[in-house]
């Protein structure tokens, strides 16, 4: 059964930093695509950063050149870097797999940015 476990998340001040990490177990993890997302109280679900089994990132306007996302495929996680963090990123970010099959959601980690 495929697992997905978020961490990192935490209390930070405008402008700072935070790394997420995901790390999944039950799966061959280098084969897949994936995801992070934010949710906040009373919004969608939204992407902030993808990175395809090759490699390949996109962002939206909201997060780009201040998220990064990679991979390490060895290790079976991905990782956000979040810089120049603003209030409005405040949310409960997800990790997700693209499966074969169908999706695979972690449980979130909670992301605070306040002063």
């Amino acid at each position: 059964q495929v697992q997905l476990v978020e961490s990192g998340g935490g209390l930070v001040q405008p402008g700072g930093s935070l790394r997420l990490s995901c790390g999944a177990s039950g799966i061959i993890f280098g084969f897949y695509n994936m995801g992070w997302y934010r949710q906040a109280p009373g919004k969608q679900r939204e992407l902030v950063a993808s990175i395809t089994r090759g490699g390949v990132t996109d962002y939206p306007d909201s997060v780009k050149g201040r998220f990064t996302i990679s991979r390490d495929n060895d290790k079976n996680t991905v990782y956000l870097q979040m810089n120049s963090l603003k209030p409005e990123d405040t949310s409960v970010y997800y990790c997700r797999l693209d499966g074969f099959t169908g999706t695979h959601w972690g449980q979130g980690t909670q992301v605070t940015v306040s002063s």
